[in-house]
């Protein structure tokens, strides 16, 4: 992994190595933690941006209530949600292929 210097305050550094501390992460741990946090932030906060300007446009916005409505109507697709995937993930062995081999146990 390749390390970069950046300067900071000297309260910003204080604050950090005090998180760290109670944390009992590293700093760079910290740092690389909250680059990513604002990271999402600022992603997050440019998708509400965009469809908040898509809501301004009242046929731009019907053209993506109709995809919905039309998503919406895939779960009537008879799976349930709530069965999970255990139900599917162990099932019953079949009876032996035709010309299947038998494994020998070892003792």
């Amino acid at each position: 992994m390749a390390y970069g210097t950046i300067r900071i305050s000297d309260a910003a550094r204080g604050t950090l190595r005090d998180l760290a501390r109670a944390e009992g992460k590293s700093m760079l741990a910290l740092v690389d933690e909250a680059v990513e946090t604002l990271r999402r932030q600022r992603f997050l906060e440019q998708v509400n941006a965009a469809y908040a300007s898509l809501r301004e446009d009242p046929r731009a916005w019907e053209e993506i209530e109709a995809e919905r409505r039309e998503w919406d109507a895939t779960l009537g697709d008879g799976l349930i949600a709530a069965e999970g995937r255990a139900q599917y993930e162990k099932r019953p062995r079949l009876g032996r292929v035709s010309g299947a081999r038998r494994r020998r146990k070892r003792s």
